[in-house]
């Protein structure tokens, strides 16, 4: 980050976001008080509901879109939303979903969360629309905590030292500090990331493309830095409740643990967490069976997305 004002760039990937762009666009002008804000990129994959209207009719704002011309992903997305930026003008670039909101002046402190040297993503609170914390930091994935979510859930296991992956204990976002990953839905990446580690995965359509890109930044010693000064509120998706998105996100996050580990130690990350899974959608949970089925006997449309 060089000294003075941060330059901040914006990307936003939109895929028929026509109901929540216009309050996600608003929310800039007052949330990157005390920055520049020097460009704002909507990339769009195809949207049929008048995403691109909304975008070209908002003014005030240094905003111009690029269209994927097909739902492309949400990585595509944000590579063509980077690759329409000039990186020499700027210090980092917040890539948001746009059903966020920026709280007033949330941008500052995040881009001065990325000043200290080996610091290169910085992540903010998380909050739901009725202001309740919306946990969004995640530990490195490994066989223990597959294991351990499985046998006794990853809400539970998240509170419990660092047993779990997701954090859900609401102490640690009281405080800032290094987390593995974070949630993709915002993410301020310094543009030294952006040049040494490259694009986002395209081959993850949806889902751990921010797991990966996250990691990978950590392979090359960047931290990822959570700072609860900057606050968003998140609409959120619904891969908790629409089972092909859920079965989606459960087989790619298979697809990265192997991808990084040994043939062995992924054998049984797979078999903990259909394993998970299974003992869930025996409970009722409707997308926990169509993730078991995706797992064991994925359907032709489904490989199409994971690939």
């Amino acid at each position: 980050m060089t000294p003075g004002t941060p330059r901040i760039a914006v990307v936003i990937v939109t895929y028929n976001s026509a109901e929540v762009l216009e309050g996600c666009l608003r929310s800039l002008a007052e949330g990157s008080r005390g920055v520049r804000l020097a460009d704002v990129v909507v990339a769009d994959n195809a949207s049929k509901d008048g995403s691109l209207k909304i975008a070209a009719g908002m003014t005030g704002l240094p905003l111009r879109t690029v269209q994927l011309g097909r739902n492309a992903g949400y990585a595509a997305a944000i590579n063509a939303g980077i690759e329409a930026l000039d990186l020499r003008d700027i210090d980092a670039v917040y890539v948001i979903n746009p059903d966020c909101r920026l709280r007033p002046g949330s941008l500052l402190p995040l881009a001065d969360a990325l000043r200290p040297a080996g610091r290169g993503i910085a992540v903010p609170r998380m909050i739901n629309p009725d202001g309740s914390l919306q946990p969004s930091l995640r530990r490195t994935p490994t066989l223990r905590r597959a294991l351990a979510e499985a046998l006794i859930g990853g809400d539970l296991a998240g509170r419990i030292g660092t047993l779990g992956e997701l954090v859900t204990d609401p102490r640690e976002y009281e405080r800032p500090g290094v987390a593995a990953w974070a949630t993709g839905a915002a993410m301020l990446i310094s543009t030294d990331v952006i040049r040494e580690i490259g694009p986002w995965d395209e081959s993850f359509l949806l889902y751990s493309e921010e797991t990966e890109f996250a990691l990978r930044a950590g392979d090359r010693g960047w931290a990822l830095w959570y700072e609860p000064a900057s606050v968003i509120e998140h609409i959120g998706g619904d891969s908790g409740v629409n089972p092909t998105l859920a079965a989606l996100l459960t087989v790619n996050k298979v697809k990265l643990f192997r991808r990084r580990r040994s043939a062995p130690a992924s054998f049984a990350y797979y078999l903990a967490v259909v394993f998970g899974e299974g003992v869930r959608a025996l409970a009722g949970r409707r997308t926990s069976r169509a993730s078991v089925v995706a797992l064991l006997r994925p359907s032709r449309r489904l490989q199409k997305l994971a690939d």
